[in-house]
């Protein structure tokens, strides 16, 4: 198991709730995990868990356990975790910090002290895979927000990760650039094998393309399975205020009727199920 969380409660100092409760997950080499949950609900702090932001530099009250690769976070560097967690927050401009975009990607492999031609094949290799190359010298300010945010994601997948945790990456991203990232994440995880844990509010990208959803609430999970098992629940996550995908929505009315045996569908396989029903 990649990830083990065993039991895991967090509180900020001087915080007088727990942010998470008694979290118990496993996340599988390879998988695909999404994350849900209304504002509040532990999501970030969950994320920050991973790569021992919590409890090295955020601190607070920890209780339970998380274990990276059989490494307990308690007892392992942020740094010896970077190389195996990678995390992307939701602005891009709270991780970007140098002048160009080559040396943006350089900076955490020339903190590993890696060889200057080892640096140089992974800067070639993360750029073109985020579809960044020819912008090497280009200033990160004056990129698009997309493209800002496929530079951090470059800088760290430059690390080599084999986990890849992204915390909301296209929450203030026009629709062009927020299409371009999902689509990096699902090559990183389809063809490069990258196990990806994702917060995301685009539910209609999760039901797609995730291989288990976890929800939270009030810090703790609520639901937890495949995709078409957890979007089936309608009212509950309607009640936690969760965006349900077009689809589902509009399968879920249907099936009220009597028309439909099941909620969670995707918008191709509800056109089917229409046209089924309409016999075109």
């Amino acid at each position: 198991m990649l990830i083990r969380v065993e039991d895991l409660s967090f509180r900020y100092s001087r915080a007088k709730e727990y942010s998470i409760k008694n979290i118990n997950l496993k996340i599988r080499k390879g998988e695909f995990v999404g994350i849900l949950g209304p504002s509040g609900s532990g999501k970030s702090t969950l994320c920050l868990t991973f790569n021992g932001i919590i409890p090295h530099s955020i601190r607070g009250e920890l209780r339970g356990d998380v274990y990276v690769k059989g490494y307990n976070t308690k007892e392992t560097s942020v740094a010896k975790l970077s190389t195996i967690v990678g995390l992307v927050l939701q602005n891009p401009d709270s991780q970007l910090f140098n002048m160009t975009v080559e040396e943006e990607v350089a900076f955490g492999l020339e903190n590993l002290g890696l060889d200057p031609e080892e640096i140089k094949r992974r800067i070639k290799w993360a750029l073109r895979i985020a579809g960044l190359e020819g912008l090497e010298n280009e200033f990160p300010p004056n990129l698009s927000g997309g493209q800002k945010q496929r530079l951090a994601i470059a800088s760290v997948l430059a690390m080599k990760p084999e986990v890849l945790v992204l915390d909301e990456p296209t929450s203030q991203l026009d629709p062009l650039g927020r299409e371009q990232v999902l689509s990096l994440i699902t090559l990183l995880n389809k063809e490069q094998g990258i196990t990806i844990v994702l917060v995301e509010h685009n539910t209609e990208y999760i039901l797609s393309f995730a291989d288990r959803v976890v929800v939270l609430d009030k810090g703790e999970i609520v639901l937890e399975g495949k995709p078409k098992n957890v979007f089936e629940e309608v009212e509950l996550l309607q009640n936690l205020g969760i965006r349900l995908p077009a689809s589902v929505r509009i399968s879920h009315k249907l099936k009220k009727k009597g028309l439909l045996e099941r909620s969670a569908l995707s918008e191709r396989e509800l056109i089917n199920k229409l046209k089924s029903i309409m016999k075109i």
